[in-house]
């Protein structure tokens, strides 16, 4: 005879799913995040979401990245 539980098998299999397939995203830093300070003297000083992502986007930045990354950011930090 076996001591195979398929129940508890799957219910075990679902539990490990859980575990893997969840995201941890305050862990997670953002590529904007090493500009932090010059992002925010930016936006002090009067420049748009669409100016700043520009910015972003010069050859010494080399950060491509979305205007509504930019405003996510900005809620998040600023």
């Amino acid at each position: 005879m076996s001591d195979f539980d398929p129940v508890a098998e799957v219910k075990a299999l679902k539990a490990q799913t859980k575990i893997i397939r969840k995201r941890n995203y305050s862990q997670r830093k953002s590529k904007l995040d090493q500009y932090r300070q010059k992002l925010l003297s930016l936006k002090k000083e009067g420049a748009s979401i669409a100016e700043i992502s520009r910015w972003l986007g010069k050859k010494e930045n080399k950060v491509k990245v979305a205007e509504s990354t930019v405003t996510r950011w900005f809620k998040a930090n600023g």
